[in-house]
């Protein structure tokens, strides 16, 4: 084979691999990178929704090439945390992540800290719900709350996350803002908000703790009932809000996206730039009004000081929590 011919067929085969990888993103100076996004819990949960959405819309949108979703699941998404510190210096991977992944970490005693990793962006806030199966004798948050009161051993609250997650906070918090012990609550926690709609179908649970997203089509299909929202003005989904319904809280949980540790500035900054033009999008706004999910969107160094204080406030109320459940 000649110089010149292997010269072309060199060409071909450099060609075929940027054309054939619609899985493939362009990077900074041109180099053709593959982009992955792990889910640090089970499929239909509010990182699976969050993450997928938000994969979607990069797609489509045009901001990047196709993107490799996975799921990670086990040990209350600290296995996913341990995975992405492992990925040092990986500048092709980004993580979901949230409230509830501060709560993992410091409920299980991980190693690793969100703050470990490289911060990249939040993007959303959203209420909680209270949500009940559509044949519950609870149709109020007041009737539910009384019930809950006066045999709070009779009541089992479900919840996607594990002790220090959101879903785990929320009704922990709701207790104590109506008078009951955090010691007499009684928790089941899932691996997923998915993997918690069987039980409270069939009634294993009372009612879930959880967001308006994760069971949107359950409710608009008329197979479960939201009660109430611990959004602080305005309803979810057509719901009364705790404080309207006289009960003194509000909580909202959170979805952020991290990179691992040690990947370059340039990297960083480029990876952080997707973001940017995702929140631009008019995909993403649609979606956002779609879910019920509010705009939080802070990035790089605003928001590492963001998951710094709220790794502060999870083991304050956490050591409140343990505290009262002891006493």
């Amino acid at each position: 084979m000649t110089i010149r011919r292997l010269r072309l067929l060199a060409a071909l085969v450099c060609l075929c691999s940027v054309l054939s990888g619609c899985s493939l993103l362009a990077g900074d100076r041109g180099q053709v990178r593959q982009m992955t996004v792990m889910i640090p819990n089970a499929q239909g949960g509010g990182y699976d929704i969050t993450a997928r959405t938000m994969t979607n819309i990069m797609e489509n949108a045009g901001i990047t090439g196709h993107i490799d979703v996975f799921n990670v699941v086990g040990d209350d998404e600290t296995v996913a945390m341990a995975r992405l510190m492992k990925e040092s210096g990986n500048d092709q991977l980004m993580m979901m992540m949230g409230l509830g992944m501060v709560g993992a970490c410091y409920s299980r005693h991980s190693t690793y800290r969100p703050t470990d990793a490289t911060p990249l962006a939040e993007l959303t806030e959203q209420p909680e719900i209270v949500v009940v199966p559509a044949d519950s004798p609870y149709r109020s948050i007041g009737q539910l709350v009384d019930a809950w009161k006066a045999r709070p051993g009779s009541v089992t609250v479900g919840g996607g996350s594990s002790t220090g997650g959101p879903n785990y906070l929320f009704p922990m918090l709701l207790a104590k803002a109506v008078g009951i012990p955090p010691a007499r609550v009684r928790y089941r926690a899932f691996s997923g908000d998915g993997d918690m709609l069987p039980a409270l179908l069939a009634h294993t649970v009372t009612f879930g703790a959880s967001g308006m997203a994760e069971y949107s089509d359950q409710i608009a299909a008329g197979q479960l009932r939201v009660l109430a929202t611990s959004a602080s003005a305005t309803s979810a989904g057509g719901a009364p809000t705790l404080k309207a319904s006289g009960i003194d809280l509000v909580f909202d949980n959170w979805h952020g996206v991290l990179a691992p540790p040690d990947i370059s500035a340039a990297a960083r900054s480029h990876l952080i730039g997707m973001l940017t033009r995702l929140r631009a999008s008019p995909q993403w706004r649609r979606a956002l009004a779609a879910n019920g999910w509010t705009d939080a969107f802070k990035t790089g160094s605003e928001f590492a000081r963001f998951l710094t204080a709220q790794e502060r406030l999870e083991a304050q109320v956490m050591h409140q929590l343990e505290g009262a459940i002891a006493s």
